[in-house]
């Protein structure tokens, strides 16, 4: 992974490459963004650039001629293309896994032929699409202890091709106490050595490895970038990008998800679920949560998403005008239809409730019972203008 190949964020391109360039490298940085904005591809080309930096900056071998001495030929580019590859010997890679058996204490180099694959396939995935690359089925994810003593026994040891030693942890919200195994390598680390940790959720990172990490900040993608992305790496006309990036709302991750399930008539089964609350009842409604619950757990974030963003253009249509709106026809015809049905607070109470159930299927709640809930809670919000709470 270069910097070349990272979708938009030039500005924090720029801040690592400054950090370099200039030797103001901190041990311990901490990349903080959200899913889907591309922290763990900046996490891999950054230690890239690191790999390839200290190498231009190694002394000129030579070797005695005839005629004194002569400059040997370096593989200057050597250890920036193991980098690459994801087998440089001196970048380590820390990851959440699940135990292969009953009783195993498993470890991130357990996984490693899988890591690699992943991190080519799916630069820009979560842990759920790495925790199901491996099988872990509904198997919680952990950096354990076992691991923890590894990264400490791997970082003690000497560097065999770069200046740096670098480890990359990846999702250091699974780290738990555990982590607290880590602080003194962290605070008090050998020479040269570089930690990356890049998290989604800074409120589930241990404070005390807070504290020690200077922090890279990482912005959703601009909308326009993903646009860009869309149309060349997935053939999609610059209409379809521009509305999927839209939706999206700088997730990469979520723009590729709505490109594979695009075939899904989220329109259709949005009006269907309206017209039950509002007009047809209780017997379409059960018949209405049975078809959404059989969809499975990541087509039903992405209907839930769908549904806000158009809320969410339903106010900017309301406040801005159909000028500044990426919508099409249809979506133009539905938002203009949502606000006929609820006012701005009545949405906003909708987009709420709809972000909480997302919240909830990410972790596994029952879907019959989340969307039954989740029906009656809208039923309230659109018929009385009230929140109840449901189970």
């Amino acid at each position: 992974m270069q910097f070349s190949h990272i979708i938009g964020q030039q500005s924090v391109v720029q801040q690592l490459k400054e950090m370099v360039d200039n030797n103001r490298l901190s041990h311990a940085l901490l990349f903080i963004g959200k899913e889907g904005s591309g922290g763990l591809p900046l996490a891999l080309a950054f230690s890239s650039y690191v790999v390839s930096q200290s190498e231009k900056n190694k002394p000129v071998a030579t070797t005695a001629g005839l005629f004194g001495d002569e400059p040997v030929a370096a593989a200057t580019s050597h250890g920036a293309e193991l980098a690459e590859q994801y087998i440089h010997p001196d970048i380590h890679y820390s990851y959440p896994v699940i135990p292969r058996k009953s009783g195993d204490k498993p470890i991130s180099v357990d996984y490693v032929s899988e890591w690699r694959e992943f991190i080519k396939q799916y630069p820009y995935g979560n842990v759920y699409d790495w925790l199901q690359f491996i099988g872990a089925e509904n198997k919680q994810g952990n950096i354990t202890a076992a691991e923890c003593a590894d990264i400490i026994r791997k970082l003690n040891l000497k560097s065999f091709e770069s200046e740096y030693k670098i480890l990359i942890l990846w999702m250091p919200e699974y780290l738990g106490n555990e982590g607290n195994k880590l602080l003194k390598l962290i605070e008090e680390p050998p020479a040269n050595t570089l930690f990356i940790l890049v998290a989604e959720n800074e409120s589930l990172v241990l404070p005390t490895i807070l504290s020690r990490c200077q922090t890279v900040r990482i912005p959703p993608i601009e909308i326009s970038d993903v646009a860009d992305a869309l149309v060349q790496r997935s053939k999609l006309s610059e209409t379809q990008a521009l509305q999927i990036a839209a939706v999206s709302e700088g997730n990469y991750r979520e723009a590729l998800q709505l490109i594979q399930h695009a075939e899904e008539d989220w329109q259709s089964l949005l009006r269907d679920w309206l017209n039950s609350i509002l007009k047809t009842g209780p017997i379409a409604q059960v018949k209405w949560v049975d078809v959404v619950s059989a969809l499975g757990r990541e087509k039903q974030k992405q209907f839930l998403r769908y549904f806000t963003h158009l809320l969410e253009q339903s106010i900017r249509l309301r406040t801005m005008g159909e000028e500044h709106l990426p919508l099409t026809g249809a979506e133009k015809d539905f938002a203009l239809r949502l606000n006929k049905l609820c006012d701005i607070s009545q949405q906003q109470a909708i987009t709420e409730q709809l972000d909480d159930a997302a919240y909830h299927i990410e972790r596994n709640a029952n879907a019959k019972m989340l969307f039954m809930a989740l029906t009656i809670k809208l039923y309230h919000i659109i018929a009385n203008h009230t929140v109840i709470e449901v189970g």
